[in-house]
């Protein structure tokens, strides 16, 4: 008994994610959609990589190489098995039986376009096998259980049938604990098993569920754990993908505030998988947090901004509409201000961006004050060059830093300069057209004009 339990508490994960999508209406292959900044896919793998699986095997479709990419990137050691011809779930299973024949313990099988279950709901379902009761199913209470299977007890709890709605007495089809198709189960009872489900049915397919009723005729019991209905939302079309992104959006906003963070409009903020906030930082509303986003403790988000691939260190202040593109790094105590945008660069400790401007490939000294209109012109149509401003420099309103540039430490940028050398430390620099004036020239071209005008000219 006790080496038995051993080999269940190993665990083995398929993931079933060859489905076409049609539905989707897209050249993306479905559970490459992402939510909250994620591919459904991603999720799936995020979840089962929570058990800690000895082996993990993705099943992907023969023509979409880009999925097994995917499951690499989420989980390492998985492997990618292709399914040729799509003949059910059962048949989708089997391909994964060379990885899987020789592996001793239980086995989970999961969806790729089911990204809501959680890891510890996982692990339940998992831990529902053993040797008494090698089969376990993840069931659900429905709110509206029309068109599900049910999952049909005994007195004593145990499974006995999966009972699809067509086939179900009227007692039966009032039952609202319904079939999500996820299932755990010992792995050599799987393989011994699987090729006796046929497909005698309407659709000519091989039913993993099936394999509920070969368990129960040989008389052996089989289990169930369940979980909430949203859990095991699936997605088929981008309706459904739109409500599991409102289901990811209101676990990550609550998730943000019961760690110390105002969220002053919760559902006008957008958050990802990914999004650090730490206390006290306030967000206003209309605020989108792409992935790789890190922000420290007191740091204010005004309303409009969009922030991705970006770190905000503690007591910064960002917007409105601001936008912080990937390797963004904003020191402590930084103002970013309004229609600022800030890519692939340094901003350090008390800096002021305030107004207006592009900051990019650079770095700002500490406590330097950029003044509105400036952009460093980082890009000459060919490769990307860097700009170095000194701490407590100052940079005038309206000013073109040409990379590569270095504007030494202390140094004045006068407004309106095109600056294409660097500035030695503490210089001011001038770098504009002399101004010309021509005194009495406005008087006498508006009086020209005015009688060019009463001639009908």
């Amino acid at each position: 008994m006790g080496d038995h339990k051993r080999d269940m508490s190993n665990i083995a994960v398929i993931i079933l994610a060859a489905g076409l999508g049609t539905r989707m209406r897209s050249a993306t292959p479905k559970v490459l959609h992402r939510a909250a900044g994620r591919s459904l896919l991603g999720h799936v793998l995020d979840a089962a990589g929570q058990l800690d699986p000895e082996r993990c095997v993705v099943v992907t479709g023969a023509d979409v190489p880009e999925v097994a990419e995917e499951a690499r990137r989420w989980l390492p050691h998985a492997e990618t098995v292709p399914q040729a011809e799509r003949l059910g779930t059962a048949h989708a299973v089997s391909m994964a039986h060379e990885a899987l024949h020789d592996f001793r313990g239980t086995t989970v099988i999961l969806y790729g376009d089911v990204p809501l279950l959680k890891g510890e709901t996982i692990r339940r379902l998992a831990d529902a096998v053993a040797k008494e009761r090698p089969l376990a199913v993840l069931g659900f209470h429905a709110a509206d259980p029309t068109g599900y299977g049910r999952l049909i007890l005994d007195a004593d709890g145990n499974l006995v049938a999966i009972r699809e709605e067509l086939d179900a007495s009227e007692d039966e089809r009032a039952l609202t604990l319904c079939n999500s198709g996820v299932m755990a189960v010992d792995n050599a009872l799987l393989w011994r098993l699987l090729p006796h489900i046929g497909n005698d049915n309407a659709k000519g397919e091989y039913y993993l569920t099936d394999l509920v009723s070969l368990v129960v005729e040989e008389g052996v019991k089989a289990g169930h754990a369940t979980c909430p209905e949203e859990e095991v939302m699936g997605v088929n079309d981008r309706i459904q993908l739109a409500h599991v992104e409102a289901v990811f959006q209101n676990r990550l906003r609550r998730r943000a505030m019961e760690n110390g963070a105002t969220l002053i409009d919760p559902a006008s903020v957008f958050l990802s998988w990914d999004t650090q906030l730490g206390r006290d930082v306030t967000v206003e509303p209309w605020v989108w947090f792409g992935p790789g986003v890190k922000i420290g403790d007191g740091v204010t988000i005004r309303a409009h901004c969009h922030l991705e691939e970006a770190t905000v260190a503690d007591g910064a202040q960002i917007g409105p509409f601001a936008r912080l593109r990937p390797a963004a790094d904003v020191r402590r105590g930084v103002k970013i201000g309004n229609f600022v945008e800030i890519k692939k660069a340094v901003v350090e400790d008390g800096a002021k961006v305030n107004h207006f401007t592009y900051i990019g490939d650079a770095r700002v000294g500490a406590r330097a004050n950029i003044g509105a209109g400036t952009i460093t012109c980082n890009y000459d149509g060919f490769f990307k060059h860097f700009t170095d401003i000194g701490e407590e420099a100052f940079i005038g309103s309206n000013s073109a830093l040409v990379a590569p540039v270095r504007i030494g430490q202390g140094a004045y940028v006068g407004s309106g300069s095109v600056i294409t050398e660097d500035v030695a430390p503490g210089a001011l620099a001038l770098g504009r057209g002399r101004q010309v004036e021509k005194p009495g020239w406005a008087e006498r071209f508006r009086a020209a004009m005015k009688k060019r005008k009463e001639r009908g000219r």
